[in-house]
């Protein structure tokens, strides 16, 4: 169980999770590591670093949850700030093709702010914060309403505009999985912001750099490798800017191993945001359309993520699948009846059982009337046996999704 409290209310015994809120004068250490608080002088320490609220592990603390905040759940139903994850059904507001129509126009809206506020900055003007906060907001309500409907429209590809679409979808993917994970609306908030943020200084950078249709070299490695740097003076000084914020910006390129970038930190000084934003971006880097790659499918990501161990937090790789499912919302699968299926829906229960429509015969190659199926209908013998690229059977993905989800 995950519980945020007042750094007066920390004691020996806690597990620190992450920082949640650090004064803002205080410039000596923003970034703070999970860990147990051994002895009263850590707590002192904190206090002196400005800390004020800290978020709580009690499954890794050696002492029980305080019984304010126990009464409290039971009374409210849910936790201050995070509930015990549990995998269940998610509870929607509307439909996902309710929202569809909402987010649709939206996310392009979203991408092309994004696409000026990067190209103000590459020309050497400042950083508009209050257009990427609207962004936030909008990407984080429209989670809570139906998260399926923007997590869809992050697999349409379009390689000259990774940069801005990577962040935006990455905040679409910290949000769903916060959210998914249990963290209350306002700190889902500050993890879409972080993950828009985090890769913000790449603006900074020889454009020629990201536009090249090969793979960079190792000098052109250690160029990107300043982005992390560009991007934390880039908000140097913004208010609304939170120690989770800059953790996730920081640490996002650091692996369990050490073998990560800029300062070659592991396990023992990773906090969970850091571990998200880890997941998050290198599965949208993988699935996606670049100048010197085409985008893998979602499971194969997810198959890499789950074979390096050492570098990413396994148990929150395992959540994280069962979280968008093993065949993504947006992903086209083929099903055992050589019919092709377009995913409308996980399943947190079952992720390989998750709700699709089918729309192609791909034995006969032609498009057939379309309908909805959900694969976990006790009934139901069909099963999925593949994901497909669209481009292998000659569909637009875009117009795909507006023909069956446009209603």
């Amino acid at each position: 169980m995950l519980v945020t409290l007042p750094i007066s209310e920390l004691i020996p015994g806690m597990y620190v999770d992450s920082v949640v809120k650090q004064h803002e004068s205080i410039d000596s250490i923003k970034i703070k590591t999970s860990g147990l608080v051994k002895n009263p002088s850590i707590v002192k320490r904190l206090i002196v670093e400005g800390v004020l609220e800290l978020l709580i592990d009690f499954e890794k603390s050696d002492v029980s949850v305080p019984s304010k905040y126990r009464n409290k759940e039971k009374s409210q139903g849910k936790s201050e700030v995070a509930n015990e994850v549990k995998p269940e059904k998610d509870k929607l507001t509307i439909t996902v093709q309710q929202e569809f129509i909402k987010v649709n126009v939206v996310y392009d809206q979203h991408n092309r702010k994004l696409q000026a506020i990067y190209s103000d900055l590459t020309s050497g003007l400042t950083l508009n914060i209050n257009t990427l906060k609207e962004i936030v907001d909008d990407i984080v309500s429209s989670v809570f309403r139906n998260q399926h409907a923007l997590t869809i429209l992050t697999r349409i590809q379009d390689k000259h505009s990774y940069n801005w679409r990577h962040m935006i979808n990455c905040a679409i993917f910290s949000a769903v999985f916060a959210k998914y994970l249990g963290y209350k609306k306002s700190i889902v908030q500050e993890f879409a912001m972080g993950a828009l943020l985090h890769d913000l200084g790449q603006a900074k950078l020889p454009q020629g750099i990201f536009s090249k249709n090969t793979t960079v070299s190792g000098s052109e490695a250690i160029v990107i490798k300043k982005h992390v740097a560009q991007s934390l003076g880039l908000i140097k000084g913004e208010k609304g800017i939170t120690s989770l914020m800059m953790d996730m910006i920081v640490n996002h390129h650091e692996r369990l191993d050490g073998s990560g970038y800029p300062r070659g930190i592991s396990a023992d000084k990773l906090s969970r945001p850091a571990r998200i934003m880890a997941i998050v971006d290198v599965y949208d880097a993988i699935t996606a359309d670049r100048p010197h790659q085409d985008g893998d499918e979602p499971i194969n990501a997810l198959r890499y993520l789950l074979a390096n161990k050492q570098l990413f937090d396994a148990e929150l790789v395992q959540l994280f699948i069962k979280c968008l499912g093993v065949h993504p919302v947006g992903t086209i699968v083929k099903l055992t009846n050589e019919r092709l299926a377009l995913v409308l829906e996980g399943n947190n229960l079952n992720p390989i059982k998750p709700k699709v429509k089918l729309f192609y015969n791909a034995k006969h190659g032609h498009h057939v009337t379309p309908k909805d199926i959900d694969l976990s209908e006790a009934s139901q013998k069909l099963k999925i046996i593949a994901s497909v690229k669209p481009l292998d059977y000659q569909i637009n993905l875009s117009r795909l999704l507006k023909e069956h989800l446009l209603l």
